[in-house]
């Protein structure tokens, strides 16, 4: 919808200069204005805390870190793009000849003119990225380094949003927070996120919604630790990031291949992208994923990381993604709550004999379907097949009939009594 891509580019717009971390203020920013969208509840873990087999690292903070040639002329300044400075480089100040800062000196030479993303979360060291055009003109002499940045004690900060339901059983979607100045590997996951929470909030629905904004690994991690001796009954989940490119949609299937999410989602990117089986890598499915969770948490993404050259650099910006790709991935996720909230398996309460339809008022409860004969013949599909052996895709199959259609009917049907839920 035009409203919702608006709020999406003004919101990527908002976030894009915040200069994120997996902690620090940059990330309490980002949550904060998250915040003025959808309430959310902010939480933060102490620096040296155990999560699993990890810890909490030292908060970090940047304030400007740059770089001066011999001359005294500037190289690089993050002022001008976050990504300059490795992040979580140490505090450093002094000079050094180009032969020993070359060591600390990130470039691409397959992308000349785009600025790497580099990170040492758990490894003090420091160091700054540049263009390969910038790098290759570099002279020889002393360079001046000035990396103003805080390191220390401090907290992990995450957001979440839990919309309660009608039932307990949870649908689970989760973003990361803590990459700076790039779009599509953050914000846009984000965007989509905070678009799918404002529905969930609109109305009750039957299931429970959980929205975790959170910073890659340590942040998934620091949730799963504070949840393992009691985690919520989280029956559905979705990763959601880099939706804002030009590619087509790729679901990545959870580790158990068959969840609902996954045959619900296998369906829904039919003929609008791919979908790919289960590998240990990637984004915070993993952690979800993980033997001792098992949570049934899939991916959702367009092109995948590490594929297309924009990604972990600087031409991963604005230009580079398009509200309208975020809203369209957005509602293919609508279309799976759709299924969700119906009951991907449904099982007749009335199996004996054909239930009186018009008595129930239902054929007006299909708004919006232009063939009338069609709406009366989904909702006998759905009877004549919700035996708790054929899902809502199957029977849409079977009938000949659209999704949509088939899945409005089981809504409608439920409504009245007559599917279980």
């Amino acid at each position: 919808m035009p409203g919702d891509e608006k709020m999406v580019g003004t919101l990527m717009a908002d976030l894009f200069p915040l200069s994120r971390s997996i902690t620090g203020d940059g990330t309490r920013a980002t949550l904060r204005r998250i915040g003025a969208e959808i309430p959310l509840d902010v939480y933060e873990v102490p620096s040296g805390a155990p999560v699993l087999d990890w810890t909490v690292p030292d908060e970090w903070n940047l304030h400007r870190a740059v770089l001066r040639d011999p001359a005294g002329e500037m190289v690089v300044d993050t002022a001008d793009n976050n990504l300059h400075v490795v992040n979580y480089s140490e505090p450093v100040r002094g000079e050094f000849d180009l032969a020993e800062l070359s060591l600390r000196l990130y470039s691409l030479p397959d992308r000349p003119t785009l600025i790497p993303y580099r990170t040492s979360y758990y490894h003090r060291t420091w160091g700054f990225c540049l263009s390969d055009e910038r790098r290759a003109v570099l002279g020889r002499g002393r360079y001046q380094v000035d990396i103003d940045v805080s390191l220390g004690p401090g907290a992990l900060t995450y957001g979440e949003l839990l919309v309660p339901g009608r039932v307990p059983d949870e649908v689970l979607v989760s973003t990361h927070v803590c990459h700076p100045n790039m779009a599509n590997d953050n914000l846009t996951g984000i965007a989509a996120a905070v678009t799918l929470a404002c529905w969930a909030l609109r109305d009750m629905r039957r299931l429970t919604y959980r929205f975790l904004f959170v910073p890659a690994t340590i942040g998934a991690l620091a949730w799963l630790a504070a949840h393992k001796e009691a985690l919520p009954p989280i029956a559905h989940g979705l990763v959601l990031t880099g939706l804002g490119d030009t590619g087509p949609l790729v679901y990545k299937r959870s580790r158990r291949g068959d969840a609902p999410v996954d045959q619900a989602m296998t369906y829904l990117v039919r003929g609008r992208g791919t979908t790919v089986d289960w590998y240990p890598y990637g984004y915070d499915e993993r952690q979800y994923c993980s033997p001792g969770f098992d949570l049934p948490v899939g991916r959702l993404t367009r092109a995948v990381h590490g594929t297309y050259p924009e990604y972990h650099t600087s031409g991963d910006n604005l230009s580079f993604v398009r509200p309208e790709q975020v809203v369209a991935a957005a509602d293919v996720v609508l279309e799976l709550f759709d299924i969700l909230e119906t009951g991907l398996v449904p099982r007749n309460l009335s199996p004996y004999g054909e239930p009186q339809l018009g008595r129930r008022d239902l054929y007006r409860r299909m708004g919006g379907t232009a063939n009338l004969k069609s709406a009366e013949m989904a909702y006998l599909w759905v009877l004549s097949l919700a035996d708790g052996g054929h899902d809502l895709m199957e029977i849409a199959g079977r009938a000949g009939l659209p999704l949509p259609t088939i899945v409005m009917a089981a809504q409608a049907l439920r409504a009245v009594g007559l599917l279980d839920g």
